[in-house]
């Protein structure tokens, strides 16, 4: 926050600190203690940089409010006055929906249920006089797109506009990815400590990507791809205010850690807004068997015997989970580098059973067991587990209200034209026109020595964006990649459902897989819980590529 603030001109600081995970975290702490249930990092970052931030004329606008953003702005308020200050602080509310779960036909026992709201509550609030805006759960690009119809005086039928300030707002809300941080070629740049992205607004809806000058990182039209491509589906970016079409985005370099966005087109958003939904699955625990050496699949198939009898039957979890991490190397010059990792997960809605039981048996293996044993820690106590879902909500059905800095509410009306269609399904799109177009000589070699790839998650399902850095390299990667290969590229996809949409203005592939992450990343469903590096692992896998991209 200080670097943003005192390392150029500014006029809007913006922070996204909700992610799925992050509103089940909250919600937790909201049972502990009802006050609770914003993100205490702003106010700690506040609390340096709230005077620095009035000095330079700069409005802050956050989404830290999470599950309590009027106790929040309460806490702004207090912070100001014991520094002598005096902002006005507004507020955004109306997403919280837990206590209107049974009228609004939601399941019962849910820890929080949240509705993506826009950002129309958010220029309220700046227009009624803000110097510091905190909302709940708001889409991450309304913190972007607020400012701007405030700025511009934007209105819900200017779809273009509203559009290409989402598309801004998407670049800018995972703060580095948009520049170098997390990026498939980050040899390429010094990523040691990189900067944070700032957009340059128009009233059209087009702007610039930068960042301010002297910090590290770099802006480029591959760095601003990756991140346009994370999170996302197909070419409809659906939100409370527009939905944006991804496939008219045109990036161009504007210079030195400058890129263009424009074109964008807007199209009326669905009647219907998603809700995120998160309540406790169960409870779970793991344990780690370290095997050394040889005969690694036969020492895996003992412990899972042993371990298996061991359970008294009264007592075994709802759902045991062995994978086994092939990591040891042959004739390895240490013992961790000849070892392999076997990982048993269990869940049950009683922690009991994922407790006390699997210490018990992993300990008494101890002495029993395949040669070498050892656990890389003793078992601990079982623990929560959440479970995230999305639900659709009718927009009118959402109180949206923005409670400006003199305590007046304004009600913010939902979108007045939207799609007829409601929610868009993702459809999957044709595999491109193979032709017969002779790629020439091939090599074997890994898919990221052309492509870059970045990766997320969406509740269950993993994002999976692949890119080719020139226009050869598209007309292959569009042609090659198609999912029957994705599955058989990445095994663990193979019997999921796989939607692929073409972007070719970004030069670009997005994936959907279906149900990859089970019930989302707080139910830690596999080894990667939020698919970050599905990408990496995806340019790691070796493919017949043309000598000439080569």
């Amino acid at each position: 926050m200080r670097e943003m603030l005192t390392g150029g001109p500014l006029d809007v600081l913006t922070g996204d600190y909700l992610a799925e995970l992050t509103m089940l975290i909250l919600a937790r702490d909201r049972l502990k203690d009802p006050s609770l249930g914003y993100a205490k990092t702003f106010l700690r970052q506040l609390e340096e940089c709230l005077g620095l931030a009035l000095e330079h004329g700069v409005r802050v606008v956050v989404n830290a409010g999470g599950l309590n953003p009027a106790r929040l702005a309460d806490a702004v308020r207090e912070l100001a006055k014991s520094q002598g200050l005096d902002p006005a602080v507004g507020h955004v509310e109306g997403d919280d929906l837990q206590p209107r779960c049974k009228e609004l036909g939601l399941p019962g026992g849910l820890l929080a249920a949240n509705a993506y709201l826009g950002a129309f509550g958010i220029a309220e609030c700046l227009r009624g006089g803000a110097d510091v805006v905190v909302t709940g759960r708001v889409t991450d690009a309304a913190l972007v797109v607020g400012p701007a119809i405030a700025h511009f005086g934007w209105g819900a039928g200017d779809l273009d506009a509203l559009a290409g300030a989402v598309v801004a707002g998407h670049v800018l809300e995972c703060g580095a990815q948009a520049t170098g941080g997390n990026y498939a070629f980050f040899r390429e740049h010094d990523v040691t400590r990189p900067g944070f992205p700032l957009a340059e607004l128009h009233a059209d809806g087009s702007s610039v990507v930068t960042k301010h000058p002297g910090t590290g990182g770099a802006v480029t039209v591959g760095t601003v791809t990756a991140q346009l491509l994370y999170e996302t589906g197909g070419p409809h970016y659906l939100g409370p205010d527009v939905t944006a079409r991804l496939d008219t985005v045109r990036l161009t370099e504007d210079g030195p850690d400058r890129v263009r966005i424009d074109g964008v087109r807007g199209e009326a958003p669905p009647a219907t807004l998603k809700a995120g939904l998160n309540r406790l699955g169960g409870h779970r625990n793991e344990v780690v068997f370290v095997l050394t050496g040889l005969d690694i699949e036969a020492k895996a198939a003992l412990v899972r015997r042993q371990f298996e009898d061991g359970l008294a039957a009264d007592r075994r979890p709802a759902e045991l989970r062995w994978t086994l991490a092939r990591t040891d190397h042959a004739d390895a010059a240490t013992e961790e580098a000849a070892s392999a990792l076997l990982r048993l997960t269990a869940r049950d809605g009683d922690p009991a059973r994922v407790g006390r039981e699997l210490g018990r048996v992993a300990v008494e293996m101890g002495l029993a067991g395949y040669p070498g044993f050892h656990l890389t820690a003793p078992p601990g106590p079982g623990a929560p587990y959440g479970v995230f879902e999305a639900a659709y909500i009718a927009a009118g059905e959402v109180e949206h209200t923005a409670v400006l800095p003199d305590g007046r509410r304004v009600a913010v009306p939902p979108a007045p034209v939207t799609a007829t269609t409601g929610e868009q399904p993702e459809q999957d799109e044709p595999e491109a026109e193979t032709g017969a177009v002779d790629p020439g000589p091939t090599r074997r070699a890994p898919l990221g020595l052309v492509a870059g790839a970045r990766s997320g998650d969406k509740g269950g399902d993993a994002n999976l964006g692949v890119w080719a850095r020139d226009e050869p390299g598209w007309r292959w990667l569009s042609r090659t990649l198609t999912t029957e290969l994705l599955r058989e590229l990445l095994p663990e996809t193979a019997e999921l459902p796989i939607t692929r949409h073409l972007l070719p203005n970004l030069r670009a592939l997005n994936f959907t897989i279906t149900g990859l992450l089970g019930e989302g990343v707080a139910a830690q469903h596999r080894f990667d819980p939020q698919a970050k590096a599905l990408g990496e692992w995806l340019r790691s896998r070796r493919l017949d590529i043309p000598e000439a991209l080569l």
